[in-house]
């Protein structure tokens, strides 16, 4: 359907105005009415351009040319297209990077983002490892000793097993941090304890030597300041050090002993087996375990020899008696220390 209305103007008599409403259906949508405005000679008509209408007729009424309509059809608009763009101008379509490329970019670099924070977070891992067990180890003696002498004793607990890590990393071995473990102790990982039994000497003593230095500071401290709660702390680091020198693996002694004489393994393994039962104690127990099975282990490998094996043993005579002469010598050391310290009490 079309109307068709005009206004006649006196002044205008040759240029009335126009106005068109058309109504047309698009097939992908409802029916839209589009309007025109035109004034006669600015638009194209039947009677050329500036042609003005024809005489009126004996009526009075003019005759006009037949409107002219513009035609068009409603384009549906197409997919991805921008809704804001301009009627009759070509709309905008997204870029295919801006569309698949850009989300898979940003997605790589957040996740190479997280990785990079993971790695930066790592060494504080370790840390937080060491720290953490060391909480709970504190936590755990101060069930036994109260919470100072638990603080001080875990301390010489991470001098002792410095001295190992520091050891490991002069064989060119990475080493882990080190992990407490309650009525344990602690542990320091790593892929092995030396390229020979001369080298896994050197790592097994390192601990001991560095924890009798622990030992002997408190003993300084006690006759510095005359309080028994260092002389007491110094006398149970010169224990502690001292067990470990047994000669049997896993304990530090026993590494010695991969140097000097593997058949003095049997002779700690039966001291641990002494304690155990003189001194009846789940740790003992425990230690007595881990000694049979390593032991055993140990002693097969080497039984079953093979070059590699007999490579790993041979230690000449000299680098012997050097390290056998650094055992007994701490072993003098930390028996002395012990009845140096040494703090009577009575109990009620």
């Amino acid at each position: 359907m079309s109307g068709v209305s005009f206004q006649t103007n006196p002044g205008a008599a040759h240029n009335p105005p126009c106005r068109t409403e058309d109504m047309h259906k698009s097939p992908a949508g409802p029916a839209r009415i589009l309007t025109t405005e035109m004034e006669y000679g600015d638009s194209p008509s039947p009677y050329g351009t500036g042609a003005g209408p024809p005489a009126a007729t004996g009526t009075g009424t003019p005759t006009l040319p037949e409107p002219y309509h513009q035609t068009g059809l409603e384009v549906p608009q197409a997919e991805h297209e921008d809704p804001n763009a301009a009627p009759g101008r070509p709309r905008s379509r997204e870029s295919f990077y801006k569309r698949r490329i850009a989300p898979i970019g940003v997605a790589i670099i957040a996740f190479l983002a997280k990785i990079k924070a993971i790695l930066l977070l790592l060494p504080k891992a370790k840390f937080l490892v060491t720290a953490g067990s060391m909480a709970v180890s504190i936590l755990a003696y101060t069930t036994i000793w109260g919470f100072w002498f638990a603080i001080g004793f875990v301390v010489l607990l991470l001098v002792h097993e410095m001295g190992h890590v520091i050891q490991l990393r002069r064989e060119g071995i990475p080493a882990s941090a080190p992990m407490f473990i309650p009525f344990l102790g602690a542990v320091v990982a790593s892929k092995s304890l030396g390229r020979n039994a001369l080298a896994e000497a050197r790592v097994g003593l390192a601990g001991p030597v560095l924890g009798t230095v622990g030992s002997a500071a408190c003993l300084v401290i006690w006759k510095a300041t005359g309080n028994d709660f260092w002389r007491a702390l110094g006398y149970t680091g010169f224990f502690i050090n001292l067990f470990n020198l047994l000669p049997v693996v896993p304990l530090d002694g026993g590494r010695a002993m991969a140097a000097m004489s593997p058949w003095m393994w049997f002779v700690g393994f039966f001291g641990i087996v002494v304690l155990a039962f003189v001194f009846p104690n789940p740790i003992i127990f425990l230690i007595a375990l881990f000694a049979a099975y390593e032991t055993y282990r140990r002693w097969e490998h080497r039984r079953k020899g093979g070059p590699e094996t007999e490579a790993f043993y041979r230690v000449s005579p000299r680098n012997r008696l050097l390290v056998g002469a650094v055992f007994l010598g701490l072993v003098a050391l930390l028996v002395v220390g012990m009845d140096a310290s040494h703090l009577p009490r009575t109990l009620n």
